[in-house]
């Protein structure tokens, strides 16, 4: 479990950076995962053994872990995941490594949007950052998009000046041309392909290009479907990208273009 009050001593909440409270928030929500997960298992091993009663919830939790599914008691407070048992934990100990590393090294130059419990807020803050920095209204804020496909993540060492670099998409029924630099037709038996660096870019009162653009949806997971939750944003879809093409955007919505932040594998 990570040691919440240290890390709210060491990135405390900030006018100029939102990003800190995200982390927080992030952190109270894995802590609460990891939490039922050592209290469920540690009494699961004593059902096992005999010293309690191997209650109905318990039993179930170890079946679903003998079919290779996530158990529920997990899987409610958790990340929405569509991976079998072992996937889901070497996601959930990729997604521990990347904040262990955010606490310890400080602010990571380049966002692994995937790890993130709830990238909407994210998002949002990034968006706070750039609007106090510059005294303009955030709803009148947008992103921009610039696809950085000539970076790896591993050559990125400082932050942009303004937004941030994010990492971790995948698309569906189409593929980003590093040749062309524009959304192209897929592989010949490849469902997904990876997406490049993306350098979202703040804007005041931004205008959406009308052509040479495909407005794709982002989702976190392959269903491409949520329920609205409390706050007021879908429990699965995240945002829509402008992604440069040089097809018509009818062709991309025909095939089902969109882009995710975690397979099911």
């Amino acid at each position: 479990l990570f040691v919440l009050f240290e890390i709210q001593e060491k990135y405390p909440t900030s006018y100029e950076e939102s990003i800190n409270t995200v982390l927080v928030q992030e952190v109270i929500r894995y802590n609460r995962l990891l939490g039922e997960m050592h209290s469920s298992l540690k009494e699961f091993k004593k059902a096992l053994k005999g010293l309690v009663v191997m209650s109905e919830d318990l039993e179930k939790m170890g079946q679903s872990m003998f079919d290779n599914h996530v158990p529920t008691n997990w899987s409610k407070k958790g990340f929405l995941s569509l991976k079998p048992l072992k996937s889901w934990i070497n996601d959930l100990n990729d997604r521990v490594k990347f904040l262990h590393k955010w606490i310890e090294g400080g602010t990571p130059p380049a966002f692994w949007m995937s790890g993130l419990f709830f990238p909407q807020a994210f998002l949002t803050g990034t968006l706070q950052n750039f609007a106090r920095k510059n005294k303009y209204a955030v709803d009148k804020l947008s992103f921009d998009f610039r696809f950085m496909d000539t970076l790896t993540v591993e050559a990125i060492k400082e932050k942009p000046i303004d937004g941030c670099y994010v990492f971790g998409f995948y698309i569906e029924g189409a593929r980003w041309c590093e040749k062309t630099h524009m959304l192209g037709v897929s592989m010949p038996k490849v469902l997904y392909e990876e997406m490049p660096v993306v350098w979202l870019i703040p804007e005041l009162d931004r205008v959406p290009p009308k052509d040479k653009n495909y407005n794709c949806p982002l989702y976190k997971v392959l269903t491409r479907s949520g329920t609205l939750s409390t706050t007021g944003h879908s429990t699965n879809f995240v945002m829509y990208i402008d992604v440069p093409s040089d097809q018509v955007e009818d062709v991309w919505i025909k095939a089902g273009v969109a882009a995710f932040l975690a397979l099911k594998y």
